[in-house]
């Protein structure tokens, strides 16, 4: 089969059950397939090259998992990540694009330090946000807090691959911090925040996502009030926290954060116009 009609037919299949981005996802299907890249793909889709038996059994495979909707990123085995490629898979929360822009407010803060900063990523699942800091701002002590054991070791690959100086703790997070208490500059966390009884709609997301990087109580709020309270403690005076939370909660969380004595709290809107980052100061 040629690399064209491949691409085709798996683009029709996919949307036929209602991928999202049918096109894009059948090209990295075949880009994984293929170990290569976009650019080289398209240099031998216009020379009409052809998929061998073995590729084209292998491709097939891989569209039947992605027809059931299971995420591209377990399929392919990585992530993107700003500049990083992480490992990912069962056990762990895909990291998503518009985290990307959470972690900016971070960078941004630790770069204007005046001298190397200290910050911790609460439930750092994949590592991404911590493998981040670490390796755009390489001055910073970066500290890493993961509950889940399966995600942990994730974290810890994704670390090592990295050449990351992210120092990992596996448990839960008041546990695993009290070293650590008034010397941090930046909190930053992508908790679990969505309400228990809000079953997300994707199937990506519903059957494959842990839960426990998901579901954050009756209004999903839950694991945002420990951490209000444990970044209080963790950060010196002046010091920032970084919350990622769903479309619709900023108000909530404004007015939690500033109960609990937070300083200059302010919400920010994502790509899409979507108020999605909460920052505060201790």
């Amino acid at each position: 089969m040629k690399l064209s009609d491949a691409l085709a037919m798996a683009s029709q299949k996919l949307s036929e059950v209602g991928v999202p981005s049918p096109q894009a996802d059948a090209t990295w299907l075949l880009c994984h397939v293929l170990d290569t890249n976009r650019s080289d793909l398209l240099t031998r889709i216009t020379f009409d090259q052809e998929l061998t038996i073995e590729q084209l059994a292998d491709f097939l495979a891989a569209l039947a998992r992605r027809e059931k909707r299971e995420p591209l990123q377990h399929i392919t085995g990585t992530a993107a990540f700003r500049s990083l490629e992480l490992n990912v898979g069962p056990g762990v929360f895909v990291p998503r694009p518009e985290t990307e822009q959470v972690v900016q407010y971070a960078i941004d803060y630790l770069r204007q330090l005046p001298v190397p900063g200290k910050a911790i990523d609460l439930g750092t699942g994949s590592g991404a946000i911590a493998i981040a800091m670490a390796t755009e701002v390489p001055q910073t002590k970066v500290y890493a807090v993961e509950l889940s054991e399966a995600a942990f070791a994730y974290a810890a690959k994704n670390i090592e691959a990295n050449a990351a100086m992210v120092e990992l703790r596996l448990g839960a997070m008041q546990n695993v911090v009290s070293d650590l208490v008034g010397g941090l500059d930046v909190v930053i966390s992508n908790p679990p925040y969505i309400p228990n009884s809000a079953i997300p709609k994707d199937p990506e997301v519903r059957n494959y996502d842990p839960e426990l990087a998901l579901y954050g109580g009756e209004d999903g709020l839950d694991v945002i009030r420990d951490i209000s309270g444990i970044a209080a403690a963790l950060l010196r005076s002046g010091g920032l926290l970084v919350l990622e939370h769903a479309d619709g909660q900023s108000e909530a969380i404004r007015e939690l954060l500033l109960n609990d004595g937070w300083l200059s709290v302010n919400a920010f809107q994502d790509a899409t116009l979507r108020y999605r980052t909460i920052t505060a100061i201790r």
